[in-house]
């Protein structure tokens, strides 16, 4: 299998390798970048083009490795023993009725290969990413309660996305094969667009285009606008029709675009925005 870009989803060449090699060594794909730079999309788009399911796990602070094997539920088996005149007890006589599997269960299990997301791995705790190494390296598992060894029948292709938010672990940074998506410069973000607006005007693109580079590259934002904002800004423009006048400045001067909370999403980053353009009107 070799990815080679979709229709919907504007790949770098450096990228594509780094897809293609993970494939070839057989190791999880660690995907970082800037929140809204396509890391999630790519496992979707991937997966698509190479005609695979995707199976995806979305994790949170509270999530624990062992919900992706499997849980087994206790609660209702009690509950259920409790109740065992109703059916004479064949239910809870078999513990696999019990068993809730998880995604890598169901990723191991399944008869064709499969895309495996696991998204935003740094919002779990710091032992989230160890807690998988075996799983993910051997490709196996054992669950107790049934005894026995769960054993992936074909190795799935593995995404992985971070934040940034923690530092993951030498041990399990060294199973995978590691890329960085880079914020795309004016040329890749327009292609990008493209993809999103094949129909948007050149010279409304070039405006915004200019006013979303000159937002993001201000000195001191908390928060810089990411592609994801870009676009939905971009939407935005063209459903209130806002005119290309609105975001041209008669002179170099800085001014508030239009429907600029798309694009600034705290209060931080608007206040300095917002002084920034006084600063700018006041030495006209």
């Amino acid at each position: 299998m070799k990815f080679k870009g979709s229709e919907n989803y504007v790949a770098t060449q450096d990228l594509m390798l780094a897809v293609n090699a993970s494939i070839t060594l057989k190791r999880p794909l660690l995907v970082k970048g800037e929140p809204g730079t396509g890391k999630t999309m790519l496992a979707e788009e991937v997966a698509e083009a190479l005609g695979v399911p995707l199976l995806q796990w979305h994790i949170k602070s509270t999530t624990k490795a062992q919900q992706g094997l499997y849980e087994y539920d206790a609660v209702s088996r009690l509950r259920d023993s409790q109740l065992s005149d109703i059916d004479g007890g064949e239910r809870v006589k078999d513990i696999n009725n019990y068993i809730v599997k998880g995604v890598l269960w169901q990723a191991f299990m399944a008869d064709k290969p499969v895309a495996l997301l696991i998204d935003e791995i740094d919002k779990a705790d710091i032992e989230f990413p160890n807690d998988l190494l075996r799983e993910l390296d051997r490709m196996e598992f054992y669950c107790y309660e049934t005894r026995e060894l769960i054993r992936a029948k074909h190795r799935p292709l593995v995404f992985i996305t971070s934040n940034n938010e923690k530092e993951l672990p030498d041990a399990f940074l060294r199973r995978c094969f590691f890329h960085y998506i880079k914020f795309p410069d004016a040329e890749t973000m327009k292609r990008i667009v493209d993809v999103h607006f094949p129909t948007l005007k050149k010279d409304l693109l070039s405006a915004a285009m200019k006013t979303f580079y000159d937002v993001r590259n201000l000195p001191g934002l908390k928060k810089k606008p990411s592609t994801s904002e870009l676009l939905d800004w971009l939407k935005l423009l063209v459903a209130e029709d806002i005119p290309l006048e609105a975001l041209q400045s008669t002179d170099s001067k800085v001014s508030v675009p239009p429907l600029v909370g798309a694009l600034l999403k705290n209060e931080q980053d608007t206040t300095l925005f917002e002084k920034l353009v006084f600063m700018n009107q006041r030495n006209r």
